[in-house]
């Protein structure tokens, strides 16, 4: 079996793969071609990985060469197009927003699985690269406001006078969220936490944040741990509530998405005007729109004093870690797609196989994609 890793665009820093991954996948009996330069923004020379086994080739090669293609951002249609029929590509292809991508994958046949479309199951817990890589957007996200805060996190007390710990809003309670509330409380501020699913509110407490639970929320055990759209009603008692509490806080933390959706809008105008001028907003969710109306994705913009910085790629900016995280629940997903000797085993029937895999032969597999799309 040989697996291609592409080197990502000049945006990204990450690879799917690293060098201590290439002798993972020697276990598994497989052989590993790369690009060169794959690793070098995560830190990883292109040395270590023929070190590890690895076999450097253009990418005119790994297409022609590989039965399955590693990446982290969906390759371009280019070269999605000179994929031979039988190759497997494994990537992120946010397919619950992408249907022009959906449609290009159904057309050329192309069997595609998607690492953002891990089912949320025990099981699949070691190959949640979602999961994975909120935990690195909480962690960063904190330490970014607390640089660009012009006040302390932690209470001191000083010849000079007590120092009054920072406020922190943090609003969702996913991976990020939770996070965000510990690196947070580590740095001794004091953290409140709205999020719409009320079994959070246990995680909230043990970390050392406030759960703000606003009454009357949608919930859906069917949607596998994520929020879900609220009514007009809630969504009004919300951001009120929500205004309340960021008035008072210097640095808000915005985390909250829904798979597929516009990110909700939780921060008004007015609510930043409210805000104390110096406070940091975080919003991790401006690439889908982001929960503050101010926000402009990739820029950092001051209004009325207040430091809104636009943020989802911080998993780039540690790409090291960030590559180690995302190889190792690649490697995982392949453990489920090989057999015992190293062959592709396309169970499909399999529950995470099924989940993940977008497209196959002209059809889409996923019963979630496909329970999207047949709406559409």
């Amino acid at each position: 079996m040989i697996v291609g890793v592409l080197k990502e665009a000049d945006f990204e820093n990450r690879v799917s793969l690293l060098p201590e991954g290439v002798k993972s996948l020697g276990n598994l009996k497989s052989s590993v071609l790369f690009e060169k330069g794959s690793g070098s923004r995560a830190f990883a020379t292109d040395d270590e990985y023929k070190s590890a086994g690895a076999e450097e080739a253009d990418i005119e090669n790994i297409l022609k060469r590989s039965n399955i293609i590693l990446s982290i951002n969906a390759p371009s249609r280019e070269v999605l197009s000179k994929l031979p029929e039988s190759t497997i590509i494994i990537s992120v292809f946010n397919p619950l927003a992408e249907k022009e991508t959906i449609d290009f994958l159904l057309d050329k046949k192309i069997t595609a699985f998607s690492m953002d479309m891990i089912p949320r199951t025990t099981r699949g817990q070691a190959m949640d690269v979602l999961s994975s890589m909120a935990t690195i957007a909480g962690y960063k996200a904190v330490l970014d406001a607390a640089f660009n805060l012009p006040n302390f996190m932690p209470m001191f007390m000083t010849a000079a006078g007590t120092i009054r710990p920072a406020k922190v809003l943090i609003l969702g309670a996913g991976v990020a969220g939770l996070q965000a509330i510990a690196i947070a409380r580590k740095l001794g501020a004091v953290v409140e936490v709205f999020d719409v699913r009320s079994a959070v509110k246990e995680q909230v407490e043990s970390l050392g944040g406030k759960f703000v639970e606003v009454e009357g929320a949608t919930e859906d055990a069917a949607a596998g741990g994520y929020a879900v759209e609220q009514t007009d009603e809630f969504k009004q008692k919300q951001k009120q509530l929500i205004h309340d509490h960021a008035a008072k806080s210097s640095i808000l933390i915005c985390t909250a998405q829904i798979p597929g959706r516009a990110a909700p809008l939780l921060i008004e105008k007015h609510t930043v005007e409210a805000m104390k001028a110096g406070s940091v907003i975080i919003d991790l969710a401006a690439s889908t729109g982001g929960n503050c109306e101010l926000t402009e994705n990739g820029k950092t913009v001051v209004k009325e004093g207040v430091k809104i910085i636009g943020k989802s790629d911080y998993p780039s900016d540690m790409p090291n870690d960030a590559s180690r995280m995302y190889g190792n629940n690649l490697i995982n997903l392949l453990k489920v797609l090989l057999d015992d000797e190293g062959n592709i085993n396309l169970n499909l029937e399999d529950e995470i196989l099924q989940g993940t895999c977008i497209t196959h032969a002209g059809e889409i597999i996923s019963p979630r994609l496909k329970s999207i799309y047949s709406t559409k």
